[in-house]
């Protein structure tokens, strides 16, 4: 479980993060959305004790980061690309934070199986791709098995193939019962990872719902085609139900589809097609924000 409540934050004049509350389940996988500058880095690195809240607070498995026993076996991060000496294998970087975090050497080749990177780790950081590196993070982060994760744009770097990896596997760790906060960009991947999304605009929270409530915020409206799109448009337009042209017969119409083929039928208006017309997260996104997606 992640709680933030009421966290304020600033750094000078700037406010970056304003009064910010929401929760994060375990058995779930979270989306962390907003623009940039909105707040997000701040609020994650809140959460894992790095800043300092000028007001509120945030508490993991019920505690603020600093009280927790064993932080690295409860709380798995990744802030940015992984730091590692770019002279050092991969599987020596690992070791290194392992000793560091008093977690068996044994568990090095356990987090590199799990994200594959068995047939990388005897290679030189420096070689690694962007996307190698994510997963080196990745593995850094899953060291103590922790019940928490907090990721931010884990998917940095990836490839397509990876990108899917990622997917399942997030949802593979929700499956465990481990708490995953992750703040993206790729709004189209996060629609197909996450249970919940919480966006956040200008410091401050915007929505918090579960993605099925996004998906039914996006659905409502149709597609017409009609060899007698104009007379359907006014008869529409009467029912204070917006329909725009879209050439060729075509209408979008802001209605549902039952409501618009119960109005043809009963005006005796011919239609060629109807078809529901979905927006995407990242078009919910853009009329929550008022910003364009970054």
């Amino acid at each position: 479980m992640i709680e933030v409540e009421s966290l304020t934050k600033r750094f000078g004049a700037t406010l970056a993060v304003d009064d910010l509350s929401f929760s994060v389940s375990p058995g779930t996988v979270t989306g962390f959305l907003g623009p940039n500058g909105a707040g997000k880095s701040t609020t994650l690195r809140a959460i894992l004790g790095l800043v300092i809240p000028d007001a509120g607070r945030t508490r993991v498995l019920g505690k603020s980061y600093a009280e927790l026993g064993h932080p690295f076996q409860q709380v798995g991060a990744i802030l940015e690309t992984a730091e590692a000496h770019p002279g050092r294998s991969g599987r020596n970087h690992l070791r290194v934070l392992a000793t560091a975090a008093g977690v068996s050497r044994a568990r090095v080749d356990d987090v590199l199986e799990l994200v594959g990177m068995t047939e990388a780790a005897g290679r030189r950081v420096k070689s690694y791709s962007l996307g190698m590196r994510q997963r080196l993070a990745l593995a850094g982060a899953l060291l103590g098995d922790p019940e928490t994760l907090v990721l931010d744009e884990p998917a940095n770097g990836l490839d397509p193939q990876g990108i899917r990896w990622l997917r399942d596997f997030l949802r593979m760790l929700a499956g465990e019962g481990r708490t995953v906060l992750v703040s993206s960009h790729v709004l189209a991947e996060v629609a197909q990872t996450v249970d919940h999304v919480v966006i956040i605009h200008k410091g401050r929270l915007v929505r918090q719902a579960a993605m099925r409530e996004m998906e039914a915020m996006a659905a409502g409206a149709a597609v017409v085609r009609s060899p007698d799109a104009a007379r359907f448009a006014s008869l529409l337009n009467e029912a204070g139900i917006d329909a725009q042209s879209m050439g060729d017969g075509e209408l979008s119409v802001a209605a549902p589809t039952a409501r618009v083929g119960e109005l043809a039928a009963a005006n005796g208006v011919v239609l060629h097609e109807l078809t529901a017309a979905r927006a995407t997260l990242e078009d919910v996104f853009l009329e929550l924000t008022g910003d364009e997606a970054q």
